[in-house]
């Protein structure tokens, strides 16, 4: 008997433990959901479902503007990085090895960098040397966002 009356002890931790609720309240919520006709007193009423997504909504609709922003800020980030370190760092080395900087950055493909550098957009970086605003080293640059030369989206090596 002992034995019956453990178990029947640990079973109403476990069932207050996992609901929440005592066998007597379970019961009682029982008794009520039947008596009302109801299947169930939980859940969500169509209204509410509707306010949740009215909300969800509103919020997204202050929000995504900022992110749509934040996104070309980072390509140009990413070009800006690409210009002055990754690319610029394969010229000097080439720049170092061969005394004089590459005609093209095609050359660089294979020992210095592993592929043809494409700026955020899927455009090609430009590049000249000697450069018409760095004579003594190389222009490098990409068109940026409306991939048109000398407007004020371009990213470039010289100020």
């Amino acid at each position: 008997m002992d034995g019956k009356h453990n178990q029947k002890r640990r079973e109403r931790r476990a069932l207050l433990f996992l609901t929440g609720f005592t066998p007597s309240e379970i019961k009682r919520r029982r008794r009520l959901t039947v008596a009302r006709g109801n299947l169930s007193l939980t859940g969500f009423t169509l209204i509410e479902l509707m306010l949740v997504v009215v909300i969800i909504g509103v919020l997204a609709s202050m929000v995504m503007p900022k992110l749509v922003g934040k996104s070309e800020q980072a390509k140009k980030s990413v070009a800006q990085a690409d210009i002055e370190a990754s690319i610029s760092s394969a010229l000097e080395l080439y720049e170092i090895d061969n005394g004089k900087f590459p005609e093209s950055l095609s050359v660089l493909v294979g020992k210095y960098l592993k592929k043809d550098p494409k700026d955020p957009w899927s455009n090609s970086y430009n590049y000249k040397s000697p450069g018409d605003h760095n004579q003594d080293s190389y222009d490098l640059y990409s068109k940026g966002r409306d991939g048109m030369e000398g407007t004020e989206d371009d990213i470039t090596n010289w100020k």
